[in-house]
């Protein structure tokens, strides 16, 4: 039985990292120095977080991150790279933190709170690699508030699109995860 769910959960990463590749391509704004407001390619990584929890959630994330810089390279030193891609999207991994349970009634709530939360942490991990990477652009403006609102001008409606998404699709999928948990 422990067989089948690792390689039930390999497989279901696998999937949910070519999907959040296929929503990345689909943008709906490009920022000019990198970052943009896809089609929802967190959504992918978020539920698989909280299907299998914070730990496969971070690696998931994390390679999804990796492959995203091989598919898309954009860096300036090798601390940047791991903050702006396997970093900044192994964090979507606490969104596991709300890993899906039968006893819960309708779990809206953990389940917007942590991909709030694990969003934020995104954010935080872009800001950092933007201070210290990319002060060069906020002019006489503080670096730290530039960096954070730059990356806040594509992860807020990154995260608006996500919350949407799941919270339409929450019932169903709440409902799938839980009864097909122990096959």
């Amino acid at each position: 039985m422990k067989r089948k769910t690792n390689v039930l959960m390999l497989a279901e990463g696998g999937m949910m990292i070519a999907l959040s590749i296929l929503l990345g391509y689909i943008e709906i704004y490009q920022m000019p120095n990198g970052g943009s407001v896809s089609a929802g390619k967190m959504i992918p990584i978020i539920i698989y977080s909280l299907r299998w929890g914070v730990l496969p959630g971070i690696s998931v994330g994390a390679i999804y991150g990796i492959l995203d810089f091989i598919l898309k390279p954009f860096f300036f030193h090798p601390i940047q790279l791991l903050l702006d891609y396997p970093i900044a999207f192994g964090i979507l991994g606490i969104a596991g933190f709300a890993k899906i349970r039968s006893d819960q009634k309708n779990g809206y709530f953990p389940m917007i709170l942590w991909t709030t939360l694990a969003v934020l942490g995104r954010l935080i991990s872009h800001v950092i690699s933007g201070v210290v990477f990319f002060s060069e652009y906020a002019g006489s403006q503080n670096p730290i508030v530039y960096s954070f609102i730059y990356n806040a001008t594509y992860l807020v409606p990154e995260l608006i699109i996500s919350l949407i998404v799941l919270i339409i699709i929450w019932k169903p999928l709440k409902n799938y995860i839980v009864n097909n948990r122990q096959r």
